[in-house]
């Protein structure tokens, strides 16, 4: 027997239809101040990025050749910053809108600075300083944070350029800045194609090569070195590439107990800038 249908009485009201949702709007509930930061945060031109971090972002705001364009922070954190750019005015934002335009976790203490990147050396121009030099070239040395901590180390021990490969090497950003600790604007980078063909042209300008690698023949407190050195250092694991390693001059170790065989590339690169800077 079919059940009877029930039918609405002409007086009944309808039941009310859920409004209609805006073409993309998002499912969920948003989160608070989402809208608020996500519309307040400015726009970034093409070829820039965020530097963050006290020592980064000072060290860009006192470096002539670095182009800032936009300086964001909290109120407590702009209080304290040293800004030698009158031209450039502090734009006050809140910490989380920090946290949505710079990269997950970065550690910003309340600072971000828009810029430009700086100008690359070439291989002619370390090959053509003049005097004693310390250089460094990292062999596919791809961790941002390795790179920006041996950074760090050649500032303080006078290194005067910082020569990676033009692919399979970190772009300058700002993870890369915050772990440099402001060196990057102190130690200029070089971008090469080839770097085997690099070494040759800083042989021709005068300089000895020195790979470093846990198996040298040679530890590097007996290595007679000039005072135009390039160190060329590896990736942690597959260390230096074969073309690489036979363009060096010589191959260093590092005297080590036997209870371990290497350090890490950033560890490596601090203690062989120190002896070197000794010996100058």
């Amino acid at each position: 027997m079919r059940k009877p249908v029930r039918r609405r009485s002409p007086d009944t009201p309808a039941a009310a239809e859920p409004p209609a949702r805006p073409h993309g709007e998002a499912r969920g509930k948003p989160r608070p101040g989402r809208e608020s930061a996500g519309a307040s945060a400015p726009a970034q031109p093409p070829g820039t990025f965020w530097l963050f971090g006290r020592h980064a972002v000072e060290a860009a705001l006192a470096n002539p050749k670095r182009t800032c364009l936009r300086l964001n922070g909290t109120p407590e954190a702009l209080e304290g910053l040293r800004n030698p750019r009158p031209e450039l005015k502090p734009e006050p934002v809140t910490r989380m809108d920090l946290d949505l335009r710079l990269p997950p976790g970065a550690i910003h203490q309340g600072l971000a600075l828009l810029v430009r990147p700086l100008r690359s050396w070439s291989v002619e121009d370390v090959a053509a300083l003049e005097g004693p030099a310390v250089v460094v070239m990292l062999d596919q040395v791809s961790d941002p944070h390795n790179v920006g901590a041996i950074w760090r180390s050649a500032a303080a021990f006078g290194v005067k350029a910082v020569i990676v490969q033009d692919r399979n090497s970190p772009d300058e950003t700002g993870v890369l800045a915050r772990s440099a600790c402001g060196a990057l604007e102190r130690v200029p980078a070089v971008r090469a194609s080839n770097l085997s063909r690099a070494l040759d042209t800083l042989k021709e300008g005068g300089f000895w090569c020195a790979g470093l690698e846990a198996r040298g023949e040679t530890l590097l407190s007996e290595a007679k070195l000039g005072e135009r050195i390039v160190v060329v250092l590896g990736a942690e694991g597959s260390g230096l590439r074969r073309l690489v390693r036979e363009h060096c001059d010589v191959l260093v170790r590092l005297p080590m107990s036997g209870d371990m065989e290497s350090l890490n590339v950033s560890n490596a690169a601090a203690i062989t800038f120190y002896d070197l800077f000794c010996r100058r």
